[in-house]
């Protein structure tokens, strides 16, 4: 992916920097906040190579790239720097909904700090299964240094957020993280903890609640949320001369004192307000949340909105010690998706949306869904629908059950360790089982209701071309076209039986049938008249659709996708009209296979079912331009 020329298409097509108010990024997706949301040209970023899709919700422009959105982010940044930290500016007009803004304000604070909250889950999950296979005693020092690195994240989560807050309040994030230091300092948690003996804690005769704010959320978004107009209030009031000095001192003088009088104890209020009403949902009826957050969160996700959800679930883990509502929902949600996308991997026969949904659906179990959502599942429609229902009932099983989340993490098949809890294996076996039902009934129901979409109507109407140059083993009538193709050889090389390809795809036909060549010559010429379907990041391969509907593969060596595009040069664009002997690709013959890698390059067509025979000719070596595969419908 050329990152560089990327990030100039999205700043062009978003209307330019000068209309972009704030920028970040999650695991995959760019998220603006536009000044003139009907600037952006929304239908040219939706078909640039590299862009995923589009989505304009809840305030937000919101731009899919995948898991390269961080360098396509940093490039953004090198180009128009303006958008770095947003220049500590606010916005001078937001006509955004005030739930559009709020869910804006929380997806900004909680985005960047997922990274430390996943890695600190994964590490709890980790020495959870250690200590359930005995491997590490939980009176260990050992257990004991592991446990204090994983609580590190959530003991210190107010400094975390303070600083993620002070970039979407645009406030000092120093003066914000010495905030978030006033809650939790050792002294302050030594008074609180001895208050029954000292009958109580002041300042300046106000009294200061005894609460406790290590691992809280609330508190402190609030309190910088404050600081943040009190802030350009001390900035005004300061005199010039001793400005550097007076901003700062009455900004945390002011700040740190309503904040632990008044700010602090009324968050802390808030986050037992919305754990107590949880436990009571919970108790009403354990099983509804989790049914629905499994059903609905490919919409949350699809509108960006399921950022609103996550901060619900670290609460709960905060206050009460686990999650049952949020992380478990959307367990079965992720899992359902990757499974609905990877059925339509396995059923569909055009070769780019194979491979597609094949790498797409394996993200998503893995707990990443941008790409299964937006490449896959939205777009056909039907996986959606089998993603929401396996979803819903595998919520349904997990919510009947209470099944905990102890550690957060994003919600997947690698983070099922996080269910250890509770000094026993329950959780996690429920959560696997439920894990299971959402994948089993997500991917049986998509791959029943999946169907490729039809050729176009006009694949065989006929053409009045002159074929007079061309070889005169491939001049045909129109119907014969219809009914018989010829595939010329692509490559200078040793045709062999796909069989000789060192790759399950290929030499099992699961892409479809063909041969392979063993080239001799790095170049790659087109063996049909047609359209270039199909591009690659790596430039390893070509997908070519006839004239009508023969749908060819050129793949140019093995696992090469590895190289990321060294040694290759593509010489056409996707959607171009190519003739026989048209030149495609040209490759580093020699390089790749100094690098270990076999060049052998298979040819497949692709939808191989749509034709009754497929004869493969049988001459060993062939040119480039002569006769290697006829097609009988």
């Amino acid at each position: 992916m050329n990152y560089p020329e990327l990030a100039k298409v999205i700043l062009e097509h978003v209307g330019g920097d000068e209309n972009v108010d704030n920028l970040g990024h999650c695991a995959t997706r760019l998220r603006f906040n536009l000044k003139d949301d009907k600037r952006p040209n929304t239908e040219k970023l939706k078909n640039t190579p590299g862009i995923m899709g589009v989505v304009s919700k809840a305030g937000q422009y919101q731009v899919i790239i995948g898991s390269d959105v961080g360098s396509v982010y940093k490039e953004i940044i090198n180009q128009a720097p303006s958008l770095d930290n947003n220049d500590g500016k606010k916005d001078e007009q937001d006509d955004r909904s005030p739930v559009a803004k709020v869910i804006d304000t929380i997806t900004g604070i909680f985005t960047p700090i997922l990274p430390a909250i996943t890695a600190a889950g994964m590490l709890k999950a980790v020495l959870s299964v250690l200590v359930v296979f005995n491997l590490v005693s939980n009176e260990s020092q050992t257990y004991q240094v592991i446990d204090f690195m994983a609580d590190a994240a959530f003991y210190f989560l107010p400094i975390l957020l303070a600083v993620s807050s002070a970039k979407k309040f645009n406030t000092n994030a120093y003066l914000a993280m010495m905030v978030g230091g006033i809650l939790l300092h050792p002294n302050f948690v030594a008074m609180v903890n001895a208050v029954e003996e000292t009958g109580g804690i002041s300042l300046f005769g106000l009294p200061v609640s005894p609460v406790t704010y290590s691992s809280s959320v609330i508190p402190i978004i609030l309190s910088v949320w404050f600081m943040s107009y009190i802030e350009p209030i001390a900035d005004r009031i300061s005199p010039k001369a001793i400005k550097f000095f007076s901003k700062p001192l009455i900004t945390i003088a002011i700040v740190g004192t309503v904040s632990i009088v008044l700010i602090g104890p009324l968050g802390h209020f808030i986050s037992d307000g919305i754990s107590t009403g949880i436990t009571a949902l919970e108790n009403f009826s354990p099983w509804l949340v989790p049914t629905l957050i499994g059903a609905l969160s490919p919409l949350f996700v699809a509108t960006g909105t399921h950022y609103g959800l996550v901060p619900i679930g670290i609460n709960n883990r905060m206050v009460s010690g686990y999650d049952t509502v949020i992380y478990p929902g959307m367990l079965a949600s992720n899992v359902g998706q990757g499974a609905a996308a990877l059925a339509v991997g396995f059923k569909s026969k055009d070769s780019t949306v194979k491979q597609l949904a094949s790498s797409a659906g394996l993200t998503g179990l893995f707990g990443i869904t941008e790409p299964a959502l937006y490449g896959v599942n939205l777009r056909f429609k039907t996986p959606l629908y089998a993603a929401m229902i396996g979803g819903g009932i595998g919520g349904l099983f997990m919510g009947i059950f209470r099944v905990r989340n102890f550690a957060g993490g994003s919600p997947g098949l690698l983070t099922l360790p996080s269910y250890i809890g509770d000094d026993t294996l329950q959780h996690l076996i429920f959560a696997s089982i439920g894990a299971v039902i959402s994948i089993i009934l997500a991917f049986t129901i998509s791959y029943i209701l999946y169907k490729d979409p039809a050729p176009e109507e006009d694949a065989l109407v006929d053409r009045d071309q002159d074929d007079s140059n061309k070889d005169e083993n491939t001049s045909t009538t129109s119907a014969e076209r219809a009914s018989e193709e010829v595939v010329m050889s692509p490559i200078k090389g040793e045709v062999v039986s796909l069989s000789a390809v060192e790759d399950g795809m290929f030499s099992e036909e699961i892409l479809g049938k063909g041969v392979a060549i063993k080239p001799e010559e790095g170049k790659v010429f087109s063996p049909i008249s047609g359209t270039v379907t199909a591009l690659f990041d790596s430039k390893h391969a070509v997908g070519l659709t006839s004239d009508h509907g023969l749908e060819l593969l050129i793949h140019v060596g093995i696992d090469t996708v590895q190289l990321e595009g060294e040694g290759y040069q593509y010489f056409v664009e996707k959607g171009q009209k190519v003739e026989i002997g048209d030149k495609l690709i040209e490759f580093d013959l020699a390089g790749i296979a100094e690098k270990g890698y076999k060049t052998i390059t298979p040819v497949v067509i692709t939808n191989s079912a749509d034709y009754g025979d497929i004869i493969t000719l049988n001459e060993s070596v062939v040119e480039t331009g002569k006769k290697m595969i006829k097609v009988i419908r």
